[in-house]
């Protein structure tokens, strides 16, 4: 193998590497608090199964 060949693919192989570590600690992060706002649902938002309560109706409507 030709030297100028086997760098290319150590710096392909370390980049990879380096994406590859970035990733697991950006998951790691967002597990462990997940921003609010965020598409991740929380095991407490999984856990509350209440239904969500509209607005109450106008006084002025009569509906009792």
């Amino acid at each position: 193998m030709r030297p100028t060949l086997s760098l290319y693919l150590l710096g392909a192989a370390v980049a990879v590497l380096f994406i590859f570590v970035r990733l697991i600690e950006t998951l790691k992060g967002l597990l462990k608090s997940p921003s609010p706002g965020s598409f991740w649902t929380t095991r407490s938002q999984l856990a509350n199964t209440e239904p969500h309560k509209g607005l109450p109706d106008h006084p002025s409507r009569g509906v009792q």
